[in-house]
């Protein structure tokens, strides 16, 4: 009978379980409006980094952009129940040498920003647990309205070499294609622009409510020592259907990114480990985490008390129960971080997070010869669909 249907939001395979990749149109419009709202998010940052700026105002700022916005969408229910939809990753502001992940608490506030400071933000959205994630870079202004912004030669080197590895290693990611095979790719543009990938970085397939994936692409190739470690992944092939965060980051120095003395504030629910707390505050903890946080990395900031969160924190940390994101520094050299995210659809891999790359971003040296014709085959696919898309819509126009 056509009443027992499924709705649009609860297709369902041929074993009956709701389908959740992309080959469901409903998940990839999903996918889709978290993006439109991750970029919204970034380009608002983009503009309120400004001399004077602190990193917490910026952070609530990007923050209350993607949960205002994701609320305004899907506020219609689905059997009785409401359809989640918010902040995937914290906005995280890091500043100079600080790589990542950096959200901090409002009792440990770091200077303001300043002229010339070079700043990565990176955050996510999602849309029923459907993830879309997005990172960029940019050099705070100069108070002086008007002035012209300028980035050291070695600056827009490994600004450029970081978004062209991002966009090389997108177009990399295609149904049938390793990630052996993007790491290369990685490496090759690194190596042409004379910078290093870090090391620690990686990217990551998603699934719905998953932000990193069994499948994950290794920056650069182990090394003999990581390899006796067990750090080499395991090699994967990608298929149609997936969705993955590409997130390259790049140093003018040695590429090996550590945690210092900053506090770690973001964590993540580890839900395949389970453990019996001792400790009340412990309990309190984690027990607040599962309501509000079940799946997802969030920030301590925003638990409702923030100390008494605090005191569970070892505890659950040391059973696994919490998974810690700490803020990487890099003091060898000058960091850019670029982050999109792509979907494999029938139709090819589309990329559907991310910003251009800042003009003031430039370098004199020149990529290698397959980057050169990758980058400009996707220049050209990107000027194909703007002349469909304007023809598309002069039609409409005529028509009316």
């Amino acid at each position: 009978m056509a009443g027992d249907e499924p709705k649009p939001d609860e297709v369902e395979g041929e074993d009956g379980e709701e389908v959740t990749d992309l080959s469901n149109s409903d998940v990839c419009t999903k996918y889709q409006e978290a993006a439109k709202i991750v970029n919204l998010a970034l380009t608002g940052l983009v503009t309120q980094c400004k001399p004077g700026a602190k990193v917490l105002d910026l952070c609530e700022f990007g923050h209350t952009v993607i949960h205002s916005t994701a609320q305004k969408l899907f506020t219609k229910k689905v059997n009785g129940q409401v359809v989640e939809r918010g902040v995937a990753f914290p906005v995280c502001i890091s500043v100079n040498d600080v790589v990542c992940n950096y959200s901090p608490l409002p009792t440990e506030e770091r200077e303001p920003l300043k002229a010339g400071d070079v700043v990565k933000m990176d955050l996510g959205c999602h849309i029923d647990g459907y993830i879309s994630v997005a990172a960029h870079t940019v050099i705070v202004p100069s108070e002086e309205e008007g002035a012209e912004i300028k980035a050291e030669t070695e600056m827009g080197n490994v600004a450029v070499a970081a978004y062209n590895a991002m966009l090389v290693a997108a177009n990399a990611i295609s149904a049938g294609a390793k990630n052996t095979d993007v790491t290369k790719a990685v490496e090759r543009v690194a190596d042409a622009y004379g910078v290093k990938p870090i090391t620690s970085a990686r990217m990551h397939q998603m699934k719905r409510y998953v932000l990193d994936g069994i499948k994950e692409i290794a920056l650069k190739d182990p090394s003999s020592e990581e390899i006796e470690r067990g750090e080499q992944l395991a090699e994967c092939e990608f298929e149609q259907n997936e969705v993955y965060a590409v997130d390259v980051a790049m140093s003018t120095g040695n590429g090996n990114a550590r945690p210092q003395d900053l506090r770690i504030t973001v964590y993540k629910r580890n839900v395949e480990t389970q453990y019996l707390l001792k400790m009340k505050a412990s309990r309190a903890l984690l027990g607040e985490v599962d309501k509000k946080f079940p799946t997802l990395p969030f920030t301590l900031r925003h638990m409702e008390d923030v100390r008494q969160a605090r005191l569970g924190l070892n505890e659950c940390v040391q059973h696994g129960l919490l998974q810690p994101y700490p803020c990487l520094h890099d003091h060898s050299g000058l960091v850019a971080h670029f982050k999109c995210t792509v979907l494999l659809l029938p139709s090819g891999t589309t990329r559907i997070t991310g910003l251009d790359l800042p003009p003031y971003f430039t370098t004199t040296k020149e990529p290698d010869e397959e980057t050169v014709r990758v980058l400009k085959e996707m220049e050209e696919e990107v000027a194909k669909k703007a002349a469909r898309k304007a023809a598309k819509k002069n039609k409409r126009k005529n028509k009316t």
